[in-house]
C-alpha cells in the first residue's frame, strides 16, 4: 500500500559513526543531534519553522532526556513542533519513520523531522532504590553493558541468540568470515573517490565539536574505528563463547552517532527535495518476533510482512539493506529468502560501520535511498533485528516525481 508520506530526496543526513570511546564519547547524544540538525537543515535551506511534528528516537538515556523530542526541536529552533520520544532498541530507526508516516497519514501533521541518536560510550550507571532491601540497599544496572549481556526473559546475551541461530541452521565460522570480508569490501566502495558515496548524505570532513559545542576539537574523514580484516587474521580468531561459532570478527562494534530523515506530503516533498525530479515513496512496514533467544530469525518474517503490505516480492527488490550485528544475520536471511547474499548491503552496513542502535536503521534507510538513486530508481528493502527477538522492516521506492 502506498503511504501519503514521502521522504524529500536529500532531506536526510547522518554523522559518521565513531567506535565507542572514540571521538564522540563525551558528546551528549541529544544535544549533539540538535547541533548537527541545525547545520544540516541550514545546508539544505530548510527552515526549522516548517515542522509541525517531530519524532526522537534513542535507546541509551542521557541527562535531561526525559524532555525528549520537545527539547530537541526547541534546540534547533523548531519550538512549535511537539511529538513523541521512541525507544525500540535497534528497530527504533524504522519505528520512528513509521510513527511519522502514520501522523501524516491521518492528517495530524504535514512536515515531520525524525531524529535518531545514541551514545553507547560512557553509558549511564543506574541505581534503583529499595528501602525494603537488606540494609535499605537497592540494585544497580549498567545500561549499555548489562543490556548487551542479559535479556531478562532468558536470561541470555544477544550473542547467545546469534549462536542459537547459527547452530540451528548450520552456519559455520568460515561462512561468517566470508560475509565479513565481503561487507568490508562493499564499504570500501563507499570510500572510493574521496568517500563520494558517503558525501551524498554525510558532511565530510566532519567537524567534531567539544562537549560544550562551542568549538571544534577534531575532524573525521569517514566513520571512525572501522575494522580492516584479512582472511588470515579472521582465521586466527577463536569463537567468543566456548563451543560456539561467532568470533569477535564476525560481529559489529558499539558506536556513537546520529541520523535524521524528513517526511512530508508529496506536494511539499518537491519543495524540500534537493532534486525535485526524484520521489521517495513508502510502500510497506513490517514487525515480527522470533522465538525466545533467536533474535536474527525475526528479520525474515518482518521483511515478508513489509513486502506483503507493499504488494511486492523479494525478487522485485533492486537493493536490500540489513542490520547485521552478526554475520549470521545475513547468512540466515539469504538462506531463507533466496536473496543474493553477496549483493546485499552495497556500500556499507552496521556489521562494518558500527552499532549505535537507534540511528543505525536511519542511516541504513538513507543508504538504501542513495543506492537506488544511483541505480536510476527502483524498490528497496531494509530489515533489521532488535532486542527481545524482534525486528522491523521497510519497503520504499525511489522513482520519478
Amino acid at each position: 500500500m502506498p503511504y501519503q508520506a514521502e521522504i524529500p530526496y536529500g532531506a536526510y543526513w547522518s554523522t559518521p559513526f565513531a567506535r565507542w570511546q572514540g571521538s564522540f564519547a563525551n558528546l551528549h547524544s541529544v544535544e549533539f543531534a540538535a547541533h548537527v540538525a541545525r547545520a544540516e537543515l541550514a545546508r539544505r535551506g530548510i527552515d526549522p519553522q516548517a515542522f509541525d511534528y517531530g519524532v526522537l528516537g534513542f535507546s541509551v538515556p542521557q541527562k535531561h532526556s526525559f524532555y525528549g523530542l520537545p527539547w530537541l526541536t526547541g534546540l534547533i529552533g523548531a519550538g512549535q513542533a511537539g511529538g513523541p520520544t521512541v525507544m525500540q532498541a535497534c528497530a527504533t530507526g524504522v519505528r520512528t519513520v513509521l510513527t511519522a508516516a502514520q501522523e501524516i497519514e491521518v492528517g495530524m501533521a504535514s512536515t515531520v523531522l525524525v531524529v535518531n541518536c545514541d551514545r553507547t560510550s560512557n553509558g549511564p550507571h543506574l541505581y534503583y532504590p529499595n528501602p525494603r532491601g537488606p540494609g535499605g540497599t537497592g540494585v544497580a544496572e549498567d545500561w549499555v553493558m548489562d543490556s548487551f549481556g542479559c535479556d531478562p526473559l532468558g536470561p541470555h546475551s544477544m550473542l547467545a541468540t546469534a549462536e542459537n541461530v547459527a547452530r540451528k541452521h548450520g552456519i559455520t565460522t568460515e561462512r561468517q568470515h566470508e560475509v565479513v570480508l565481503r561487507r568490508e569490501a562493499q564499504y570500501a566502495d563507499a570510500l572510493a573517490g574521496d568517500a563520494a558515496f558517503l558525501k551524498r548524505f554525510m558532511t565530510l570532513p566532519f567537524d567534531v565539536p567539544a562537549p560544550n559545542l562551542r568549538k571544534n576539537v577534531g575532524t573525521l574523514t569517514a566513520d571512525e574505528g572501522v575494522s580492516r580484516s584479512t582472511p588470515e587474521g579472521l582465521a586466527q580468531l577463536a569463537p567468543v563463547l566456548e563451543g560456539g561459532s561467532i568470533t569477535f570478527g564476525g560481529q559489529t562494534h558499539p558506536a556513537d552517532g546520529n541520523a535524521a530523515i524528513v517526511l512530508t506530503t508529496a506536494a511539499r516533498a518537491r519543495e524540500l527535495s534537493t532534486d525535485p525530479k526524484i520521489a521517495v515513496r513508502l510502500h510497506g512496514f513490517g514487525l515480527a518476533r522470533a522465538a525466545l533467544a533467536h533474535m536474527p530469525e525475526a528479520t525474515v518474517p518482518a521483511a515478508h510482512r513489509a513486502l506483503e503490505q507493499a504488494g511486492r516480492t523479494i525478487g522485485q527488490m533492486a537493493a536490500i539493506k540489513t542490520h547485521n550485528p552478526f554475520a549470521v544475520n545475513d547468512l540466515y536471511f539469504a538462506q531463507q529468502t533466496g536473496a543474493d547474499l553477496m549483493s546485499m548491503n552495497n556500500y556499507g552496513c552496521s556489521l562494518v560501520w558500527g552499532h549505535p542502535q537507534a540511528p543505525m536503521g536511519t542511516r541504513s534507510v538513507i543508504e538504501l535511498i542513495e543506492e537506488l538513486a544511483l541505480r536510476g530508481g527502483g524498490l528497496g528493502l531494509f530489515t533489521g533485528c532488535a532486542a527481545g527477538d524482534t525486528a522491523m522492516a521497510l519497503v520504499l521506492e525511489v522513482g520519478d516525481a
